[in-house]
């Protein structure tokens, strides 16, 4: 039972080779979707024996549909690994042994992501396990078309869940955490904005057969729930939910910098730039007109996502 894994990449010279590695003993063809790297990255995946393919980025979900469209996938099954993840030795040997055994309804696995924080394992608040439909067969898997908050389902069958190890553990500092969040919440509160005006398509295949049924329910509990509250009352109610109640402060020191940046300041942060966003376009009545607002606030081209609604 042959597995191709894809990995979008860039500039992650520091952390490719640890998880191209992690995954030599159980996959056959690694492929790298590569939007510009200038740090080596290239080199590392091709004297790491991945296939290199090179395609601009508009976000992840692009990036992957694109790779699941355009790149000739050899394995009966795909796995997405992000090039800061890693699969630890038991989990291999999990997927190495029990896939071949599958039967032929089971067309996805979920895998349960541990969080790696300041080289200390977040354990509690909420964040393990994450459970992650991360590989299904090949044809039977898409990625759901969103700007944030994007998750593979499997189009039919049915998915189960391995048990082994599965770690995102980013080696950068925090002014790169706090950077690379500052980029989602963008994209976040365009999510966000576009739910509340219905501005273009949204991918919305995440439901519990589909995938795993914690991500729906977290779908539908952000969506229906906690989008609908005042970010002010939200982002606090949602720290307090995972430090306290959710036992975050047994993560201790770091864990509290996690669980803060991560559940308090992340999430007032969408807030309001969604505030900004709201305000920004106010004085428009016009979709073309909005999304060209959005495009100049936010710095992402979203006039494509108009002419693709307009097709479909």
């Amino acid at each position: 039972m042959s597995i191709t894994a894809i990995i979008l990449t860039y500039n992650e010279a520091l952390h490719l080779e640890r998880a191209i590695r992690s995954i030599q003993p159980f996959v056959s063809q690694v492929c790298v979707i590569d939007s510009g790297s200038t740090d080596g990255t290239i080199e590392i995946a091709t004297r790491q024996g991945a296939e290199v393919h090179t395609h601009a980025f508009i976000n992840q979900a692009k990036q992957f549909q694109w790779a699941l469209d355009n790149v000739q996938l050899l394995g009966d099954w795909v796995l997405r690994l992000d090039a800061d993840e890693i699969i630890e030795p038991d989990l291999a040997r999990e997927i190495a042994q029990k896939l071949p055994q599958l039967q032929a309804d089971v067309t996805g696995v979920n895998l349960k992501r541990k969080h790696i924080f300041m080289n200390r394992w977040v354990r509690h608040g909420g964040r393990y396990p994450l459970l992650m439909l991360r590989l299904f067969r090949r044809g039977k898997g898409r990625i759901e078309d969103r700007w944030m908050d994007e998750h593979i389902t499997v189009i039919d069958g049915r998915t189960i869940t391995f048990e082994g190890g599965f770690a995102d553990h980013n080696l950068n500092d925090l002014t790169y955490f706090t950077d690379k969040h500052n980029k989602y919440a963008t994209r976040e509160a365009i999510e966000v904005l576009n739910q509340r005006l219905d501005l273009f398509a949204r991918g919305d295949t995440l439901k519990a057969h589909s995938t795993s049924p914690q991500a729906s329910f977290k779908r539908w509990a952000k969506e229906r729930v906690y989008n609908h509250i005042p970010f002010t009352v939200s982002a606090a109610l949602y720290f307090l939910w995972r430090y306290i109640f959710q036992l975050g402060f047994l993560d201790g020191r770091s864990g509290l910098v996690y669980h803060f940046l991560q559940g308090y300041w992340y999430r007032f942060l969408v807030g309001s730039k969604l505030m900004e966003m709201e305000r920004g376009i106010a004085h428009l009545n016009d979709k073309q007109a909005i999304l060209e607002e959005l495009t100049r606030l936010t710095g992402h081209s979203l006039m494509t996502e108009v002419r693709r609604k307009k097709n479909e």
